[in-house]
């Protein structure tokens, strides 16, 4: 069996549970892919298979640690896998729905100086199954505010991790049901990957993480710049656009003095309008060991102001999860192998 329950097809099902009949696999696939239910918990199924699922698909993660916002939007999970490392996924909960953040890798090797997960190192990309488990803890405890959208922003580069994390996101789209146009893959800007990306066929998102619209302030926060330029990650963006008719994001980390200038502005300006891109403001979560800050609210309103003015789509996102360190990989840096329990009324 793989690595956990919600990776095998249906006929891969079938023939690992030999002579159980075809109306069976169809009450274990409803269980856990309609309901989000772990094996033993699909009370349809005979007490005798489940406890038999129970022994060949465990879940793959074990929770650790919980941290919940102050005003109960945002929820931050530890998970501690069975090498011991530490993932961790972010559920956004709105009015009517909710959101999940997941993880695609144990770290992450981009080097991001202003990551939290950058500058932990990287250990290991994650299973199918991590990534897809992460979608169902979410599901579960996001109940009648129903999941709607995955974002693959969380720790580790998802590129890096393709083949995975592809497998991952059209389980998302054919089994879980939530649909292409809502679900959203984040890259710091791996152009093969983006090509490659682009040609799947699918209405993915794309989100880069551009952070500065110049190579020589790029190659400062961003590394993998030096090898894969601005010039080269636009036409991999245009060439995105063409291929799916969709219009990239840019996200853009507010770092107080570095990038929140009004020439900032007007680099990022006219780097978006050759893409069409939309621009995302993201104020930034404060990160132990990186020696800047967020940009001020004040300096925000501005600097959207001005992509405003020139013609820009911009939004700015909600600052969620501070009080609960939710930048991605502060909460593994304070790992506390507790294991706790997900709580569905939260």
């Amino acid at each position: 069996m793989t690595d956990s329950p919600w990776t095998p097809s249906p006929q891969d099902w079938a023939e690992q549970l030999g002579n159980e009949p075809r109306y069976r696999i169809d009450q274990l696939w409803q269980g856990l892919y309609q309901h989000g239910l772990p094996p033993g918990e699909i009370s349809n199924l005979p007490r005798s298979l489940r406890q038999k699922l129970e022994t060949i698909a465990a879940p793959s993660l074990t929770l650790t640690r919980e941290q919940r916002a102050s005003d109960g939007r945002t929820l931050k999970w530890l998970w501690s896998a069975p090498d011991n490392v530490g993932i961790e996924t972010v559920l956004m909960h709105y009015p009517q729905r909710s959101t999940v953040c997941v993880s695609s890798q144990a770290g992450c090797a981009m080097g991001c100086g202003f990551c939290a997960t950058g500058q932990g190192g990287y250990t290991r990309n994650l299973s199918v199954g991590e990534i897809l488990e992460q979608v169902v803890a979410a599901r579960r405890v996001a109940d009648e505010r129903r999941l709607s959208n995955v974002v693959f922003m969380g720790m580790g580069e998802p590129f890096a991790n393709y083949d995975r994390v592809m497998t991952a996101v059209r389980r998302i789209i054919d089994d879980f049901g939530i649909g292409a146009r809502h679900v959203t893959v984040s890259t710091i800007g791996l152009i093969p990957q983006i090509r490659r990306f682009a040609d799947e066929g699918l209405q993915v998102g794309l989100a880069v993480s551009l952070h500065a619209a110049n190579d020589a302030k790029r190659n400062e926060l961003i590394p993998i710049n030096r090898r894969h330029p601005i010039d080269e990650l636009v036409a991999a963006c245009r060439h995105y656009r063409d291929r799916t008719g969709r219009r990239v994001t840019f996200e853009w980390a507010m770092i107080d003095g570095v990038n929140d200038t009004p020439q900032d502005a007007a680099e990022l300006a006219r780097l978006s309008r050759s893409t069409s891109a939309h621009v995302n403001l993201i104020p930034l979560n404060p990160t132990p060991g990186w020696p800047t800050v967020g940009s001020p609210a004040d300096r925000i309103r501005q600097f959207s102001r001005q992509l405003e003015q020139q013609g820009v789509n911009v939004t700015v996102r909600a600052n969620r999860g501070t009080d609960i360190e939710a930048a991605c990989g502060q909460l593994n840096a304070e790992q506390q192998s507790v294991p706790v329990t997900l709580d569905p009324s939260r």
